[in-house]
């Protein structure tokens, strides 16, 4: 039986990241999530809800969201599920938690909103993913920056030097 195991969250963030290194020296760093959800209730009231999710995001990927991302910031993650496991120190009892593990983390801010570096506009931002892969435009590493605006067309070139004024449009 074939499995799947892939998240895609939108929203703020809770509180600034957390960037710690771990004793092999990676970095990674922990991002508090807040996504909302509303809906009309059978009853037809508005109802709206807010999970709050931890989401690890590791390697030079977390050193650029402890760079550029703070509390409030809104962010779009792709990752996949985790179940954490630790005992518990002071009663000794097993616990769990269900986190994401960030493959990617696209800024939606702009600056000011304490979102992607300057330059980057609404939508854009850093996306980089898991494991040293490439980004399209085949850097190794997988960070690439969105174009901080976007391509403009080349002016209008009569290649007759002519104006095209005192023709007639066929239809």
């Amino acid at each position: 039986m074939a499995s799947l195991n892939k998240v895609f969250l939108m929203g703020n963030l809770t509180r600034d990241p957390e960037l710690r290194r771990i004793p092999s020296g990676t970095t990674v760093s922990t991002l508090g999530l807040a996504v909302n959800e509303s809906f009309t209730s059978r009853n037809g009231d508005r109802v709206e809800r807010t999970l709050f999710i931890d989401v690890d995001v590791w390697d030079r990927q977390a050193e650029t969201c402890q760079q550029y991302l703070s509390k409030g910031s809104p962010v779009f993650i792709e990752g996949r599920l985790l179940l954490d496991k630790w005992q518990d120190r002071e009663t000794g009892k097993e616990r769990s938690q269900v986190k994401v593990r960030a493959e990617r983390v696209q800024f939606l801010g702009n600056r000011r909103d304490g979102g992607a570096p300057s330059g980057q506009s609404q939508g854009g931002g850093y996306a980089a993913p898991q494991g040293g892969g490439y980004d399209r435009g085949g850097n190794a590493g997988g960070y690439a920056p969105a174009p901080s605006a976007q391509p403009q067309p080349a002016p209008y070139a009569d290649p007759l030097g002519q104006s095209g004024a005192d023709e007639e449009i066929p239809f």
